[in-house]
């Protein structure tokens, strides 16, 4: 009879279950659990620290569209993690975070690094539950994976114990668990995507709003017809980026404030009205406006405004459901409309205010210059990794994206440290595709030093740092007889150097002519590159309207 111990177990059955990439750090009690999943054939990406091994995890969990593994030893590791979780749970991203655990004949008995890790967990996940035998590893790992994609997607936490971790079984004394299928494709009533289309003929002043969840239900080619169809103005999420391409004449991007504001009828494709949509209130949003609701999850429906139609069920089979009601209609919205021509002027306007900024070729450069360069020279493939207040907000309008899945931001959490670890992963998951993360100073500085894992692991990252000295903003130079202010940091530090120092090509750029010469070396780097791309300190956005959490 062959044995068989807990970390292979673990390992096999993340592997049948589609978990083909694990980050993480080892030491008590994983470090078995890593070597296993190496000889099971999952992709093994030792971090530097656990928070961006868990933004790595989650990053790609949504690339590949099930839940990929971050690993970390007992107590602060698990902890360090959280930040990861909490993240993936807010984003709607999934992930499945193993962390270890003393035996467990020693709880309660003050063992190394002991925690109540699940406790601490549960409140940032989905699922969460201790492994308490080696012959239950193949449910509890079913059961997370499950947890992870079905509905609305997320984290889920597993609790390894040291003792189940090296505990033997026979192998056919292991139950098996099926492999999780797909989630099913729920459709929405029909009578709401009936009522739906009446109200958006009705519309004089109608928008769609594509959100991150077309792209997780890789709704992309139903959503382009949909659009086409009805040629309904369109404005994308931050994340719904690219399920149309941005640089559709429907799109409104470009006009995105006086688009929500003056809206009478709005219909949410997998998008939230959250923070970042400014919770679907005025003075952003029109008092009375009539929202049609479409979202994997029945109590997102009516959250801060009341929904006219809800549409619950998964992205692509209810745009689906659309396009099939649309057959017996013969109806598109007209393109000579009072509403067209308001947004297309206050595009232009918008163009008008930002096209000095874009020319102009001051030393240190301003953040829309800095973009001019960058904009022209991103490949058409690349996956887009954006991080740091200006830098991604900025990046969201200049840097357009023209298919699914191909930008990552710090999205609906707002975390910042998150650039290295997504970056690591999109180049993990797509090794064919360039990938260019585009930080902040303040933002890299978080996970910077993952500079060496990509080095380590000869990951041709592309790396892009705006650097302004500061959170927000710097100073020129610091003052000697004067505290540092709270949100300066080091003006003109040499990220190119900390790159160069682990065998990447570090570049440093000052003048403005230089960038685009910069850039398409680092791109000829058979290896990581970093462009440090000095900033003016006090560059900024343009003028806003409003705040940017109104």
């Amino acid at each position: 009879m062959a044995t068989i111990n807990g970390a292979t177990l673990v390992a096999r059955n993340l592997k049948q279950q589609g978990v083909d990439y694990m980050y993480g750090i080892v030491g008590f009690p994983v470090g078995p659990i890593a070597t296993a999943a190496q000889r099971e054939g999952i992709t093994y990406i030792g971090m530097r620290n656990e928070q961006a091994a868990s933004y790595a995890a989650q990053a790609a969990g949504y690339l590949t569209g099930r839940p990929q593994a971050c690993l970390t030893v007992s107590g602060p590791g698990v902890i360090h993690a959280l930040a990861g979780l909490a993240n993936a749970q807010s984003n709607c991203w999934p992930m499945i975070l193993l962390g270890g655990a003393s035996d467990t004949e020693q709880n309660g008995m003050g063992a190394f690094q002991e925690e109540r890790q699940v406790m601490a967990a549960s409140q940032f996940c989905k699922y969460a539950h201790a492994v308490e035998s080696v012959g239950k590893i193949p449910y509890y790992v079913e059961q997370a994976v499950r947890s992870s994609i079905f509905g609305r997607p997320g984290a889920v936490y597993l609790d390894m114990p040291d003792d189940v971790i090296l505990g033997q079984i026979e192998e056919e004394d292991v139950r098996p668990a099926s492999t999780v299928p797909e989630p099913p494709r729920v459709q929405a009533v029909p009578e709401s995507v009936d009522a739906a289309l009446n109200a958006l003929e009705s519309a004089e002043r109608p928008l769609v709003i594509v959100g991150k969840g077309m792209a997780w239900s890789r709704a992309e080619s139903e959503v382009r017809d949909f659009i086409e169809r009805t040629q309904l103005p369109f404005l994308a999420s931050p994340m719904g980026k690219g399920v149309m391409d941005d640089n559709n004449p429907l799109s409104v991007g470009a006009a995105r404030t006086l688009a929500l504001k003056e809206a009478d009828v709005i219909l949410l494709m997998g998008a939230r009205l959250n923070w970042i949509m400014h919770f679907g209130l005025p003075p952003r949003f029109a008092e009375d406006v009539r929202i049609l609701q479409m979202d994997i999850a029945a109590e997102e429906i009516s959250t801060n405004v009341p929904a006219e139609v809800a549409l619950v069920g998964d992205g692509k089979a209810v745009v689906s459901q659309l396009n099939t009601a649309l057959k017996d209609r013969q109806w598109f919205y007209p393109v000579d409309t009072a509403w067209r021509s308001s947004l297309a002027a206050k595009a232009q306007e918008n163009q008008t205010t930002v096209e000095p900024m874009i020319a102009d070729n001051a030393e240190p450069m301003n953040y829309y210059r800095a973009f001019k360069d960058i904009s022209e020279w991103m490949p058409d493939d690349a996956i887009i990794v954006s991080e740091g207040a200006n830098t991604m907000d900025i990046g969201r309008t200049q840097m357009p994206n023209s298919s699914a899945r191909s930008r990552l931001d710090a999205g609906s959490y707002g975390t910042m440290g998150v650039g290295m670890g997504f970056a690591i992963a999109a180049a993990t998951v797509h090794p064919d595709r360039p990938v260019v993360a585009v930080e902040g100073d303040a933002g890299f500085g978080f996970s910077g030093m993952e500079v060496e894992t990509a080095c380590r692991y000869k990951l041709p990252i592309k790396i892009i740092v705006l650097n302004n000295g500061g959170i927000g903003g710097g100073v020129e130079k610091l003052n000697a007889d004067r505290p540092v202010p709270p949100s300066v940091l080091t003006p003109g530090a040499r990220y190119d150097k900390m790159m160069a120092s682990f065998d990447g090509l570090g570049i440093l750029v000052k003048d403005p002519a230089d960038l685009r010469a910069a850039l398409d070396e680092a791109m000829a780097f058979d290896g990581p590159a970093l462009v440090n791309v000095l900033l003016h300190p006090r560059a900024g956005r343009k003028p806003q309207q409003y705040q940017w959490h109104t």
